[in-house]
């Protein structure tokens, strides 16, 4: 069994009506920022999901955490439903799946010091007692390679950006989760200290064997830490499957033009450029099939009318959301063994 299922999970958002839409009784409009998204995650996997902004990538992120109810689907987590949870099992959810958000100033309260930001959360769930609970926050700071004696009694404000997310970390893993909710934790810091935080994520994963969603919009990273992606435009899940896999041999359109367009660091490479036309898309009311069709080279009035959805399969590891996919292969195969 997974440890973590996602079964055609959809989030919808109101857009605020004026009061001339109200009186002229207008319909309400929609945002549809995640629709019938399936996924799976194992024990001690680790899961990517990349995409531009706007595709849905945090919210899916929110709903998993607990922190946004899907308006329709269902999420499963160790086997129970996540949004019927009781009061009594809300606590044990909190436990065991923890978030690290984009950005670590923000999610730290300014007036704890370092030592109390990792307690806190123990504190709250009253996991151990208080001498228990401030040892293994001193043993998890320096886990994340902050020495307790130069950073406990510090404030956010007195670390660098890298610091502070690692403090993140320390309060996100101090819990013992059996799965972490990483959403782009990297984006906000210099580039010259990402391949450390990444490192300290991929060593602390493999010695507490804790299950990961992790979001970024950097492939090379996904590429480094994740065990399989999924790509999203718009709301939809176009594709899916082992991550080398995807990122070597693309299929849905979308997913191809997104990795054409990551700059190769050699100047005799050149790349085509994406063959992707018009504007990104308006969440607002998309069209009802493929979220990607009003931008795609190879649409058809099939393509705006079909939306597929991905669903797990252990047999079919890799998934694309493309209803040309067969057609569109054959023609690639055709075109590259021709002279």
């Amino acid at each position: 069994m997974a440890l973590l299922e996602l079964n055609n999970v959809t989030k919808h958002f109101e857009v605020r009506q004026g009061v001339l839409q109200k009186l002229q009784r207008q319909p309400v409009s929609l945002i549809k920022a995640v629709q019938s998204v399936n996924l799976t995650l194992g024990e001690n996997e680790v899961l990517g999901i990349a995409g531009e902004s706007g595709c849905g990538k945090s919210t899916t992120c929110l709903m998993i955490a607990g922190m946004l109810q899907p308006s329709a689907g269902e999420i499963h987590f160790s086997g129970k439903r996540v949004d019927q949870l009781l009061a009594s099992e809300q606590a044990w959810y909190r436990r065991q799946v923890q978030m690290i958000f984009q950005d670590p100033y923000e999610s730290l309260n300014p007036r704890f010091r370092v030592l109390e930001t990792v307690a806190e959360g123990p504190r709250a769930l009253k996991l151990w007692p208080e001498k228990e609970i401030l040892e293994r926050s001193v043993d998890m700071l320096s886990s994340v390679g902050l020495p307790p004696a130069k950073y406990a009694e510090r404030y956010p404000h007195e670390l660098s950006g890298g610091e502070r997310q690692r403090v993140g970390i320390a309060s996100a893993l101090v819990m013992e989760p059996r799965m972490v909710v990483a959403d782009e934790p990297l984006s906000m810091l210099d580039v010259s200290i990402r391949a450390g935080i990444l490192d300290l994520l991929k060593d602390l994963a493999s010695k507490r064997h804790f299950s990961c969603v992790y979001v970024s919009h950097d492939l090379s990273i996904l590429g480094h830490i994740a065990d399989r992606l999924m790509i999203m435009y718009l709301g939809q899940a176009v594709e899916m499957g082992p991550t080398w896999e995807v990122i070597r041999n693309p299929q849905h359109p979308y997913t191809r033009a997104l990795i054409n367009a990551v700059p190769v660091p050699d100047p005799r490479v050149i790349r085509p450029v994406p063959t992707i036309r018009g504007e990104v898309s308006r969440p607002i009311n998309p069209p009802p099939g493929c979220r990607f069709s009003p931008r795609c080279p190879h649409a058809t009035t099939v393509c705006q009318q079909a939306f597929l959805q991905l669903q797990p399969d252990e047999n079919k590891p890799h998934q694309t959301a493309c209803v040309r996919l067969e057609e569109l292969s054959q023609t690639n195969q055709l075109a590259e063994a021709s002279p």
